[in-house]
């Protein structure tokens, strides 16, 4: 019968093939490990935090080091190898081309530029953005990097890190002033990133460049922190403004959270 064809096949698959699925997953699990633990860890911390036994551990980081995705400091413990750079470089592309088409409908719907960003160590960098179609609007390079605290996507993005964090952060960054309303003091970023977790979004008013006032969000469970914005002149992004646009940049977000989620669903094998 079919059925039982079907199990015959199942259970006749080679063990190889099943423990090389297992030691990728693995593997990438191992990874994500080492990025959760700020990227250099010991196999005794992968060990406690994964489960695995210690052979398993330093059989799997041995072929990652051979690959260059791992490496080994002369301490003897593991970092994050630079060969995970162009990866990163080029997913964070992808991940650019797919939000181009959710930024496309904050354009239609609030008329004003819209842009998406992330959080790369200590820096803001733009990787997508739709132009409004005025011919007063916003522009921003795409690869551009920024500070933080000068930003609504900054305010977005580190909403809910851990106080000491960001202070570490801006201890590392400075906070030079862009114009004369950037916040220039660890408490009163706090403070706004405060009034982003009461709210629910982020505002930049004229702080990163007199005249334009931003309004962003973060991506929620997105694969790396990244936010959506729209820019454009104060005169247009009011107050009024901004009460009907942002319900629609957390719908958007929501819906491109959504598709960032299915797209490893897409491929079958």
């Amino acid at each position: 019968m079919p059925t039982s064809s079907a199990s015959t096949t199942d259970a006749a698959k080679p063990a190889a093939a099943s423990g090389g699925v297992q030691s990728l997953e693995r593997a990438f699990d191992l990874l994500e490990r080492m990025a959760d633990a700020g990227g250099e860890v010991g196999l005794s911390e992968l060990s406690a935090s994964s489960g695995l036994p210690l052979p398993t551990i330093h059989r799997l980081m041995r072929t990652l080091v051979a690959c260059g995705y791992v490496r080994q400091q002369p301490n003897r413990r593991y970092a994050l190898g630079p060969r995970l750079i162009r990866l990163g470089e080029s997913a964070s592309r992808l991940l650019g081309t797919w939000a181009r088409p959710y930024l496309a409908r904050l354009v239609e719907e609030t008329g004003e530029t819209a842009n998406m960003a992330l959080l790369d160590g200590d820096e803001i960098v733009y990787v997508a953005q739709v132009p409004s179609k005025h011919s007063m609007r916003m522009f921003t390079e795409v690869g551009r990097r920024v500070l933080p605290h000068s930003t609504g996507v900054g305010k977005a993005l580190l909403a809910y890190t851990p106080a000491d964090e960001v202070r570490a952060l801006l201890a590392r960054t400075g906070m030079p002033a862009a114009t004369e309303k950037t916040i220039t003091t660890p408490e009163g970023f706090l403070d706004a990133l405060a009034a982003v977790r009461e709210t629910g979004y982020a505002v930049d008013d004229n702080e990163q460049e007199i005249g334009v006032r931003c309004l962003a969000v973060s991506v929620p469970d997105s694969p790396t922190a990244a936010a959506i914005s729209i820019s454009g002149p104060a005169g247009r992004v009011t107050e009024a403004a901004t009460e009907k646009i942002v319900p629609i940049l957390q719908q958007v977000a929501e819906e491109l959270s959504a598709a960032l989620a299915n797209t490893s669903g897409t491929a079958q094998g």
